[in-house]
């Protein structure tokens, strides 16, 4: 699990100082001036904006951004009225929200750890976690729901976007490169056991970073026998580019979890 992690946080750190991906790309000025006024999205997933009535309100919450570093949903969500905390695997994109943060005078902290062991918080800190799709990077994710619950307080809310685990049925590098829509992989997919060697070999050497498939089970399943109850699902999709499996299906997941009130 260790190995994971720093493998997966070293290739984070390499991607947000490439800065070419949308998920590296701090906001502008405007776009926090125009939270400060109330008109503000978020995404859980690549494209449809989290509804707004899912996060029950802002101003003065306690909210963790968990594993959503890169200067985007943080800053967003502090500029709104919360006292965010931003905890991320990656302390390149911790540092773009730190940035954001200065250059706008916005009260966001940010730490640096595994989404699956929140021992840096006490019980029943926030009153909001927002965490877009990031579980893939982790092997198993029933130990990130189980920290949730646990930090959240009474009645607290849990936004989660993640993978739908069809997506890892298919090679999707031999998709790019003009390859048939056909069943690659048996699920649970990990690309430490199911890449032939020579690909894990070269991903490894590379730097990208190691996903993992979780069954809907341990996702949604997951959420509720930690202790939440559902509250609200929508499904999303990426594009065109990213795969042609998104002609044919959602692709993508988000899940409003809700800790029962005292």
């Amino acid at each position: 699990m260790t190995e994971v992690f720093e493998h997966n946080r070293r290739a984070w750190n390499r991607q947000s100082s490439d800065g070419e991906s949308r998920w590296c790309q701090p906001v502008d000025a405007a776009t926090i001036a125009a939270a400060r006024k109330g008109d503000w999205t978020v995404i859980l997933t690549p494209n449809l904006p989290a509804p707004r009535a899912w996060f029950g309100g802002l101003l003065g919450r306690d909210l963790l951004c968990l594993a959503s570093g890169g200067g985007q949903q943080a800053p967003l969500l502090a500029a709104a009225g919360a006292r965010v905390t931003s905890f991320d695997a990656s302390e390149a994109q911790l540092a773009k929200d730190a940035e954001v943060a200065g250059r706008e005078a916005l009260a966001l902290r940010t730490l640096h750890g595994d989404m699956a062991d929140l021992s840096s918080f006490e019980d029943e800190s926030f009153d909001l976690i927002f965490h877009p799709v990031s579980n893939v990077y982790v092997r198993d994710v029933r130990p990130v729901w189980r920290e949730c619950h646990r930090v959240l307080r009474p009645g607290g809310r849990l936004l989660a976007g993640f993978m739908n685990p069809a997506f890892f049925l298919f090679d999707h590098q031999e998709l790019e490169a003009g390859g048939p829509l056909q069943v690659r992989y048996a699920l649970p997919y990990s690309d430490l056991h199911s890449l032939p060697p020579e690909r894990l070999e070269r991903q490894l050497r590379e730097g990208v970073a190691l996903e993992f498939s979780h069954s809907l089970d341990h996702q949604i399943g997951g959420q509720l026998e930690s202790g939440f109850t559902i509250g609200g699902f929508y499904e999303d999709r990426w594009d065109e580019h990213a795969t042609p499996l998104n002609r044919y299906m959602p692709t993508y997941i988000a899940t409003l979890a809700i800790r029962a009130p005292r």
